[in-house]
């Protein structure tokens, strides 16, 4: 097995004991790797970089690699003063000092720190956890504010630019496959009418940014709330992992996409649309967790926008598994025939539950802003 070979060229003492999968992720491979000496064990995680998500795997490590040594030196810098041990993935050297190991497939692994005693969840049920999701966030944003966005690479060009997708999107309906897939379902019609429905509001984002009134910033990507870690002994976030999709971007995606993910108590794969909504306590208590850390790098302008990155985000997401539906089912995994059709009807059902919110959403935003 290539993994087992990969696994001991890390700068890790001990021999290799076991090589376990872990996870059911829809880009990496990984596996948790336990190694013993005869007088202790360690743990690591092993990965192997999607090329096909991923088209440069050197320049993804090479942005994950200056991003977290630049955050454990804030972390350290204020270890002092914070209220728990604040964690990050730290990226395993290999015995040859690289980054990365290339195996005889051109396939490139990477090995990372483990975060131990904490665990993440498919779902928030109590406002206690979207808190902790909040700070997690805002924490991970604000220690990385500062750092230069021209030392960073764009590693998805195209990622969360909601224009970008739903051009996509309209290149997708003149293919056959799509318009066939259209005609045979009432649903996807009704998602397209939703979807045609809310066009004008897409650009909303980019708009502002080409206007001057929104920057680019380090940005995680992808903090869905599965990738916030949350410490078993103490109950406090401690990290977000999952650093694959750090690059130059708008902060707004990744505020929204924390509340698309952790907000919904019916989670992504429901298919009872009556249990999807935007639960307004989970909502102000990730308001608050987010903005108790990222207030003092906000400006006027961003917290102006926040609203609108909940509602874009979530008609992103709607939008890109609906095209990926029409398309045949080639990007996202899928274990059954039109769960990326249901996938679709949740976020875009989510969506208008954050229309019908929105008064109420922005008076959260104001209050806590």
């Amino acid at each position: 097995m290539i993994a087992e070979s990969i696994a001991t060229q890390f700068d890790v003492p001990g021999r290799l004991v076991a090589l376990q999968p872990i996870g059911a992720g829809n880009v990496n491979d990984t596996y948790r790797v336990i190694l013993r000496t005869t007088f202790s064990e360690e743990q690591y995680i092993l990965q192997r970089i999607n090329r096909k998500v991923f088209k440069d795997p050197a320049a993804v490590m090479s942005n994950m690699k200056v991003v977290t040594d630049h955050a454990h030196r804030r972390i350290e810098e204020e270890a002092g003063e914070a209220d728990r041990i604040w964690q990050l993935p730290r990226v395993i050297p290999t015995k040859g000092g690289g980054d990365y190991v290339v195996d005889e497939n051109g396939e490139y692994w990477r090995a990372l720190s483990l975060i131990a005693s904490t665990t993440s969840y498919e779902k928030v049920s109590v406002p206690e956890h979207a808190l902790e999701a909040g700070r997690v966030l805002g924490h991970f944003q604000r220690i990385i504010s500062d750092f230069p966005i021209d030392e960073l690479e764009d590693t998805l060009p195209g990622f969360h630019i909601a224009p970008a997708y739903l051009g996509q999107y309209d290149e997708v309906l003149k293919s056959d496959g799509a318009k066939q897939r259209l005609s045979a379902s009432s649903e996807a019609t009704r998602l397209s009418r939703f979807v045609e429905g809310r066009r004008d509001f897409v650009g909303i984002l980019e708009t502002a940014l080409s206007a001057g009134e929104l920057q680019l910033r380090p940005i995680h990507g992808d903090p869905k709330i599965t990738n916030v870690m949350i410490d078993k002994l103490t109950g406090k976030g401690t990290c977000i992992v999952d650093l694959d999709t750090v690059k130059p971007g708008l902060i707004h995606y990744d505020f929204g996409d924390a509340v698309r993910s952790g907000c919904n108590p019916a989670g992504e794969e429901t298919s009872d649309l009556e249990e999807v909504f935007l639960d307004l306590d989970l909502f102000e208590a990730l308001v608050k967790g987010y903005l108790a850390e990222a207030k003092g790098f906000l400006t006027e302008s961003d917290r102006q926008y926040l609203f609108d990155s909940v509602r874009l985000i979530t008609l992103e997401l709607g939008l890109r598994f609906f095209a990926d539906y029409l398309a045949g089912d080639v990007y996202f995994k899928t274990s059954y025939e039109g769960q990326n059709l249901n996938r679709a009807r949740v976020q875009l059902a989510l969506c208008e539950s954050i229309e019908a919110r929105e008064g109420k959403m922005r008076a959260i935003l104001d209050r806590h802003c």
